[in-house]
């Protein structure tokens, strides 16, 4: 019945239910299993709003969802057992920087431990392909952009940069010992609606909303990737469907069917612009007053441990592979946003 079973971890989070619905949204008869652990690291109305979307489109009964979390490989072995995924797509991952500083053992547990579990389920019932989230933020500190995939990247500036190159090295292992085709994904910048509150979009407009001042690091002199969710998903589906080609090298042994790729938008943005561009849209849509002064609610800080001051996709190899190109604009896409929020928040959508 089933052209394809594809798991895919994290599916109540921002970017995992935005490709469950996409797939869904497909003609092709697929088989997903979402599994999410559904934690309270940010509200878990927005995490239950997803999951409500996800059903909603779910016409053909074709999406499973299992609360489950990824370290409890009993459990995640016995459902690697009964459905045998041709795909899996873990993008379920303890995120953010700032919290890796105040809680190390979340992302010790989630991003290693749980990743572990996902390449051991992949090993003992082999899959087609496993595509797995890692960061941008593996660049930490380099002043060399727009960052390739082909840099040096051993020099993490946070614990979770840390365990996404741990992610990615574990990979390339399984990769190579067991011929497991993967690809790392190094997401830069995610944003669109009923996205993660701990982002700088959502958590300056929540700030706004409150009149409170927002803090602009490194005092302005800050530039980010920010890529549209539909964008980011688009890019995710056209890998999945193509995984790294299995071969042997000389030794007659696998050489490992493994590809990182950046999946950015190309177009950095200043955090000005960017927080004035936000401010214009959530004026336009009503999440605030139009008389509403932006600057005089702006504090401009020293940079904070962990961050860095500029990120900047080189996705050369991904528009040349899968010819990969975003086409949302952060104006287009902030407006989305802004519409989102006023629904979700200030007409109270988000507590029916």
């Amino acid at each position: 019945m089933f052209e394809k079973k594809i798991l895919v971890t994290g599916a109540a989070g921002f970017i995992g239910a935005n490709l469950v619905k996409k797939l869904l949204s497909t003609n092709s008869n697929y088989l997903i299993v979402g599994l999410d652990n559904l934690n309270d690291y940010y509200d878990t109305k927005i995490k239950n709003f997803r999951l409500s979307e996800i059903q909603s489109l779910d016409s053909k009964s074709s999406f499973k969802f299992i609360k489950s979390d990824l370290c409890d490989m009993q459990s995640l072995l016995k459902l690697f057992n009964e459905y045998n995924f041709d795909i899996v797509v873990n993008l379920a991952a303890q995120a953010g920087v700032r919290y890796s500083i105040e809680n190390p053992d979340a992302y010790i547990q989630s991003n290693l431990i749980g990743f572990y579990n996902i390449l051991e389920a992949c090993r003992k019932y082999p899959v087609e392909h496993l595509v797995y989230a890692s960061s941008s933020s593996v660049y930490g500190g380099s002043k060399k952009i727009p960052f390739s995939e082909d840099d040096k990247v051993d020099n993490p500036v946070s614990l979770y940069a840390a365990t996404k190159k741990c992610d990615e090295l574990l990979a390339h292992c399984y990769s190579k010992l067991y011929n497991i085709p993967t690809t790392g994904l190094r997401f830069f910048t995610v944003y669109g609606p009923a996205g993660r509150p701990d982002m700088a979009y959502f958590s300056f407009t929540n700030k706004l909303v409150k009149g409170e001042k927002i803090k602009i690091f490194n005092h302005g002199d800050c530039k980010r990737d920010f890529t549209y969710i539909d964008d980011i998903v688009d890019g995710i589906i056209k890998i999945m469907s193509k995984a790294p080609k299995k071969s042997d090298g000389e030794d007659g042994l696998p050489i490992p069917p493994y590809k990182i790729y950046n999946i950015g938008n190309n177009h950095p943005k200043n955090l000005i612009d960017f927080v004035h561009i936000l401010g214009d849209n959530l004026k336009k849509f009503k999440v605030l007053p139009n008389n509403f002064d932006i600057d005089s609610h702006l504090e401009f800080v020293d940079m904070q441990p962990g961050d860095v001051p500029v990120t900047y996709a080189d996705t050369s190899k991904l528009e040349k592979d899968f010819n990969y190109k975003p086409t949302t604009s952060l104006e287009d896409g902030l407006s989305k946003f802004a519409e989102w929020y006023y629904s979700f928040y200030i007409i109270k959508k988000g507590d029916k």
